[in-house]
């Protein structure tokens, strides 16, 4: 009975399909889904689905069959979208639990329509519920170990930036920089979001990456000037973007990302909030009563023109034939 189960197609009620509790998919693109819908209205579904066949007792005694979906679910969900009340299906026996789900992880994979965050949820639980090693998925995947480890460690990124990734808002090649960043949380989403809406390419986002972590390693090796990285943190934390502070032997510069006009707007509001507008040469007239009041003796101008070049400019300076009435 199990090798006609295993080699016939059978014409199963969708409503008696019970969905896969191992199914690695978590998103359904609605429109694509409505598209399939409409071409099985026109054609029917011509792909089989595989499902294994569960025996149910009710309450009040007896025993109802039902059906386990173990691959198919776009086709199933579909299907119920377009009103078809049976489908074309493979059934299955003597399946264990992990076998449902190496099949539903393979099926997706070989449509390649299985996104990374998907993906590595399914590897994650093979690994924890089945115990799996890395080298053995990839063996039943066909693929090397580093590809399940990479996949892996991309559940270790920030919920916002897997949702993206799920979206399609950003490609799996981002996950890369991002995750170099991992270490600072901060400018890890910074770089997301820079990503996300200034849609820079991976290349980019690999280079943007690297010089922030060589501006850590830099910023360690020279010892920064501690109240300087703690202003940088305060304004990063106040602006909610990167900010950068280059200071210089005398001033400096304050460097601040920003995304839209509008981010320059907030900005420019958040400043005027805490009364920080000045005019251009306030900072500097400060400067210079500051260093006015610590040194009464101002420092001696210094004059580079030659003994030559002074008397003959002071000879120039009253001739009369310069003034004009």
């Amino acid at each position: 009975m199990s090798n006609l189960y295993s080699n016939s197609i059978f014409w199963i009620d969708t409503d008696k399909i019970k969905p896969n509790p191992f199914q690695p998919r978590r998103d359904f693109d609605e429109v694509k889904l409505q598209d399939l819908a409409d071409s099985i209205k026109q054609y029917g579904v011509l792909q089989p689905l595989i499902v294994s066949r569960v025996e149910v007792e009710k309450e009040g005694g007896g025993i109802v069959t039902e059906y386990e979906l173990i691959a198919g679910e776009r086709r199933l969900r579909a299907a119920k979208l377009a009103q078809v009340l049976q489908v074309p299906v493979v059934i299955r026996t003597g399946d264990t639990a992990i076998m449902k789900l190496e099949l539903s992880i393979i099926e997706n994979l070989q449509r390649e329509d299985l996104n990374a965050v998907d993906r590595a949820r399914a590897f994650f639980r093979l690994v924890t519920e089945f115990k799996f090693t890395h080298n053995e998925i990839a063996k039943k995947m066909g693929k090397s170990r580093e590809y399940v480890s990479n996949s892996l460690r991309i559940l270790t990124l920030p919920e916002d930036v897997l949702n993206a990734l799920s979206e399609g808002k950003i490609s799996e090649g981002h996950t890369r920089p991002i995750l170099m960043l991992a270490d600072h949380p901060e400018e890890q989403m910074v770089l997301f979001k820079e990503i996300l809406y200034k849609k820079i390419t991976v290349r980019e986002a690999e280079r943007l990456a690297r010089k922030i972590a060589y501006d850590r390693v830099r910023k360690k090796e020279y010892m920064p000037d501690p109240e300087i990285t703690e202003l940088e943190e305060e304004f990063q934390e106040k602006l909610g973007t990167r900010v950068h502070i280059d200071r210089k032997e005398l001033g400096g510069q304050i460097k601040i990302d920003f995304f839209s006009t509008e981010d320059l707007r907030t900005i420019l509001d958040l400043i005027h909030k805490v009364e920080l507008e000045k005019k251009p040469d306030d900072m500097l007239e400060k400067h210079i009563a500051q260093n006015n009041s610590e040194t009464e003796k101002a420092e001696e101008v210094v004059d580079d023109r030659s003994k030559e070049e002074v008397k003959q400019d002071d000879a120039e300076l009253y001739n009369i034939s310069n003034f004009n009435v």
